[in-house]
């Protein structure tokens, strides 16, 4: 099925946008709510059934049910986690369903540049938190990514994709087996060179290694791990072989506990939630480069001169480049100093004359 917007899919969904063949956004016209929807390709073996018609279930129908499984138990009620509405085949796709407030992922956050430290903590603690009620319901996410994070209008974390992780991870056992060469393949073939999504470990502890890495990448823009391919990443993974911790900052020292090769030595989500929130409890005030961009205002190189209110324009500039000076006298005075001097100068006048005459 390649339909783009307006197309109605499994009788309810219809699509708003379809920004990549594998993933696409709709309306769910049962509950009006918007949802994100992403896409598996199935191999013809996993949609096929038998000769004649047999009303034998396709390998597909078990995906289905495997992933509305993991979504049965899952701790909906979490603020930080992405509500799974379900999966369904659609021709020679496999379709799974989140909710989709309004926002935009990590991922699309990160192409702008890097987080500062004590933002990226903040993520990382909603994250840590969703991780933990997992963790506690007996489930593991394993598709801990910057795909998979939506960053809330309010700011806040959500931990989405458990569904789509879930559906990748059970087809490359369905496809490949339970281990071995074969599955490796069929596996880097679905998740590709995401450094996130290789941990040497699966599980709790597995999550917790990839929220170390994807800290890291949210600190400096960055995989600590090379991303060439699948085989080159495996091997850096394998070998310890990354960018060290310590350019995270603050957060450099639960990222280099975060990503130790033995998972009993990596702290629990519950832990990392909690060394997040005392950390910071004592993050200093936001620096003015992080702030918004200020409007840059010149300065004179030298004192303005101060201007003349209501006396008109100043006077001309005489020849050789000096300023005309004002008067001493102000010209509104002249005329009451004449004619006080015109009476002055009778009065002396009266008594010169009554002074000779005496």
């Amino acid at each position: 099925m390649r339909g783009g917007a307006g197309q109605l899919l499994a009788g309810r969904y219809r699509l708003t946008d379809r920004p990549e063949p594998l993933r696409a956004l709709a309306v769910d016209e049962r509950t009006g709510e918007s949802v994100l929807m992403r896409a598996l390709e199935l191999p013809a073996l996993l949609t096929a059934v038998q000769e004649f018609d047999d009303p034998v279930p396709a390998q597909a129908d078990r995906l289905v049910r495997r992933v509305a499984k993991a979504g049965s138990v899952a701790p909906t009620w979490h603020p930080r986690l992405l509500r799974g509405v379900g999966a369904f085949v659609e021709g020679e796709l496999l379709w799974t369903v989140e909710e989709r407030p309004a926002g935009r992922s990590l991922a699309d956050l990160l192409t702008a540049g890097p987080v500062p430290p004590y933002r990226a903590a903040e993520l990382a603690a909603d994250l840590a938190g969703a991780l933990r009620a997992l963790h506690e319901a007996g489930l593991a996410h394993g598709n801990v990514t910057a795909e998979t994070v939506l960053i809330c209008e309010d700011g806040a974390a959500m931990l989405g994709g458990l569904l789509a992780g879930v559906a990748e991870e059970a087809m490359a056992e369905d496809l490949g087996g339970p281990g071995g060469r074969r599955r490796y393949d069929v596996r880097a073939a679905l998740v590709g060179a995401v450094a996130e999504r290789w941990p040497l470990d699966g599980g709790p502890a597995g999550d917790c290694w990839a929220l170390g890495v994807l800290v890291q990448r949210m600190v400096t823009g960055r995989s600590p791990f090379p991303e060439g391919g699948v085989p080159e990443l495996v091997t850096a993974v394998r070998d310890g072989r990354r960018e060290p911790a310590v350019v995270c900052g603050p957060l450099a020292p639960l990222v280099e506990r975060l990503v130790r090769p033995d998972p009993g030595q990596r702290p629990g989500a519950e832990a990392v939630q909690r060394e997040l929130a005392a950390l910071l409890s004592g993050a200093p005030e936001p620096a003015e480069a992080e702030g918004p961009a200020r409007d840059v205002v010149l300065k004179p190189a030298a004192p303005p001169v101060p201007t003349r209110r209501g006396r008109g324009p100043r006077p001309a500039p005489a020849e050789g480049g000096r300023e005309a000076k004002p008067p001493r006298i102000p010209p509104a005075l002249l005329g009451p100093l004449l004619v006080g001097g015109v009476f002055v100068l009778l009065a002396l006048g009266v008594a010169a004359v009554v002074l000779f005459a005496g």
